[in-house]
């Protein structure tokens, strides 16, 4: 862990500086043919983004620069004290020491764009997959952005600002902001439902700080889940997990939920904690934890709470298309696994370097993982448990998403 981790980047900012004196629109019809599914692989500490087949041996099919602006952007930090302290803070808190280039990524309907988020940047932009230009760029409230969440119909992108605490809905073809909401303390996962009425959005509060105690847990701020209405930016419901886990005897467990994923019929929602090395299982209709699986431990792998990255202990949970397997990231137990969803039984421990993300490969057949500390994502057959193949990528890959790009692209002409 770095040896520099702000209590709270607001917080260091602040210090510093003193010292420093409308309806969404209408997807367009494409001819699927001339479309052809991939993955995009976000390169969090390079700046790039890895464009790889979306099922079987997952072989590279070209990369794009998210950053070419970067000489631009960096003009900008380097002119303003303020936007500079964030950048140092970031770099030496939640970026272990690097530059975040890359968080999050979705390409358009049309496979034309991906649209990323930059959290040293604090924006978002747009980028033309024809010839690596940017098309357009949106700056989020406050310092820093983070997981972002595409509609069903692919026509809107939710954005996380999290020192602001904000979700910001944008326009994916013109990046217009369409609406925004408020959250807890640093949004983070957002996650929209599959009709596209609801977005849910998970705030983690204060994961870079050594207040990790759970009796110091009240100083990691306010953590909950925010559910808001799709069209108006409303909000319906706060799910507040704290008195869920009370509920049922975990008063020293963390509420600040993680990676999340809903069941087909979206009445069960699977969420990982800080700290913890498992999953817990929440049901809608009754608004109670309903089950907890805890995932064995790396004996290799320390319990003290200050040297999990971010807080996070397991980060990364899919599931498979049907509802019977869920897949997660034992990120600092290195290992990732396949999970039985009826019995909650683990499946084989595939050997992983501090795996940072799950999802589901296009064929729906495997659990994708993104090996953050080996430079590669690998491939873990949901019928078996067992991994079938690993690819190399770019420096420290977290987000990987299906996306979309033209059937005979491979790479922007520039």
């Amino acid at each position: 862990m770095p040896a520099f981790r702000p209590r709270h980047l607001c917080s260091v900012a602040a210090a510093l500086v003193l010292t420093v004196a409308a309806p969404a629109t209408t997807a367009t019809a494409v001819d699927a043919s001339a479309l052809r599914e991939v993955l995009f692989v976000g390169n969090n500490w390079d700046g790039t983004a890895d464009v790889i087949k979306s099922s079987g041996d997952l072989a590279k099919v070209g990369r794009i620069n998210v950053i070419p602006d970067k000489d631009e952007r960096m003009a900008e930090i380097n002119a303003d004290p303020i936007k500079w302290i964030y950048f140092m803070a970031i770099r030496n808190s939640v970026g272990e020491g690097h530059d975040q280039f890359v968080d999050d990524m979705y390409s358009t309907p049309d496979g034309t764009s991906v649209v990323v988020s930059r959290p040293s940047f604090a924006d978002v932009v747009s980028i033309d997959l024809a010839t690596g230009d940017i098309n357009w760029r949106f700056p989020v409230s406050g310092y820093r952005s983070d997981h972002m969440a595409v509609s069903p119909d692919g026509t809107r992108v939710a954005v996380s600002a999290s020192t602001a605490n904000t979700v910001h809905v944008l326009d994916i073809d013109t990046g217009k902001q369409l609406g925004s909401f408020a959250t807890g303390d640093k949004p983070h996962e957002n996650i929209f439902t599959k009709d596209g009425k609801y977005i849910y959005n998970m705030a983690i509060g204060d994961v870079n700080t050594d207040s990790d105690a759970p009796w110091l847990d009240w100083t990691k701020g306010d953590r909950h889940i925010t559910v808001v209405d799709a069209t108006t930016y409303q909000q319906v419901k706060v799910i507040d997990m704290r008195e869920k886990l009370d509920a049922i005897g975990l008063t020293d467990y963390s509420d600040a939920v993680r990676p999340a994923v809903f069941s087909p019929d979206e009445t069960k929602l699977y969420f990982q904690v800080s700290f913890f090395n498992g999953f817990f299982e929440y049901d809608l209709a009754t608004d109670k934890i309903t089950r907890t699986k805890t995932l064995p431990k790396n004996p290799a792998t320390s319990d003290e709470r200050t040297t999990m990255v971010n807080d996070s202990r397991h980060h990364g949970i899919s599931m498979k298309p049907d509802g019977t397997k869920l897949c997660v990231a034992g990120t600092m137990d290195d290992y990732a696994t396949v999970v039985d969803r009826a019995t909650l039984q683990e499946g084989p421990l595939v050997t992983a370097s501090k795996p940072y993300w799950a999802t589901v490969s296009g064929d729906g057949k495997s659990c994708v993982v993104s090996e953050s500390g080996a430079d590669q994502v690998t491939a873990i057959d949901f019928a078996t448990g067992q991994k079938t193949v690993s690819v190399a990528v770019g420096d420290h890959p977290q987000r990987v998403r299906l996306g979309h790009v033209a059937a005979d692209w491979t790479g922007p002409a520039s």
